[in-house]
């Protein structure tokens, strides 16, 4: 194992989670750049009327971006979303948890109206919830997952919780599989896990020992993952044994922490350099090939 890759994506970790200062309050209407040197950003998904807008889930308010590197809040307050997850078949429905600008934790929450107003589900088993890493089944939305010490699984749209067990040791981000409920992928700080019973039992799903910073099922039953010292990688869920390819190693010295894919247009990716401790919001119009800043052109 490169235990270089290993720490420094531990300290992306760290550090995305740690409160930075926060943007203005008259700057509703900023730039990617600009957010980005005020905020963090913990969570992305393309909006599925037009996937040209790109949902931003910050440390300070919910954002819409728009293809020229424009960044507008669309929340009315500026909670901290630490978790966000689109519904795979409504795209009126948004999923959140993270914490209140006042201190404490939010729960499970949900937006009806495209980000603009929030409120809670579900304190979540325990809570109320601060779900860092949380996902929305595509085979069956009424399986919802998400992370807070214990993993926990909901079965009702997010209305009720149960732990499910232990999380993996150096969890990053989880992803439900687009193929079956009961199938969770787990990034951690030392490979790529699989349960398949889930949450309760995981194996490997690479043999890549090094840190996975992002995983990401999409909606063709392709699954994605970014690997410290390999690059963004690929494997369709839907012919069998996961068929790993490597998408792009392009990226440099950045992780990629968050990617948004799409049926026919771009992907997005957030990135992360942990030796710049600079943020980045990058855009692809060839599935992951390429890569280049939002906004560039």
């Amino acid at each position: 194992m490169n235990a270089r890759p290993t720490l420094l994506a531990a300290a992306a970790l760290a550090a995305i989670c740690a409160a930075p200062a926060a943007p203005t309050a008259q700057a509703q209407e900023t730039t990617v750049a600009a957010l980005a040197r005020q905020t963090h950003f913990h969570g992305i998904a393309a909006d599925a009327n037009d996937p040209q807008r790109l949902y931003l889930a910050t440390h300070h308010g919910f954002y819409v971006v728009t293809p020229d590197g424009k960044a507008a809040q669309v929340s009315r307050t500026g909670d901290d979303f630490m978790g966000f997850t689109p519904h795979p078949r409504d795209a009126g429905v948004l999923y959140a948890s993270g914490h209140p600008a006042a201190g404490g934790n939010l729960g499970f929450l949900v937006s009806r109206d495209g980000g603009r107003t929030w409120s809670k589900l579900s304190d979540g088993a325990g809570g109320p919830v601060d779900f860092h890493q949380m996902d929305v089944s595509k085979a069956d939305p009424n399986t919802i997952y998400g992370a807070y010490g214990p993993l926990q699984r909901s079965a009702d749209g997010g209305r009720s919780w149960r732990v499910v067990g232990p999380a993996p040791e150096g969890l990053i981000a989880l992803a439900a599989s687009g193929k079956d409920a009961g199938t969770l992928y787990a990034a951690t700080q030392t490979g790529l896990l699989v349960s398949r019973d889930g949450g309760r039992a995981w194996s490997p799903a690479h043999p890549h020992r090094g840190a996975v910073t992002t995983v990401h099922a999409g909606h063709d039953g392709a699954l994605y993952a970014f690997m410290a010292g390999v690059g963004l990688v690929r494997a369709s869920e839907t012919a069998g044994p996961l068929d790993w390819q490597t998408v792009s190693a392009g990226f440099g010295r950045n992780y990629v922490l968050h990617l948004a894919t799409t049926a026919a247009g771009p992907f997005y990716a957030v990135t992360y350099n942990p030796e710049l401790r600079s943020v980045g919001l990058q855009i692809s119009r060839d599935r992951g090939q390429t890569w280049g800043p939002l906004g560039a052109r």
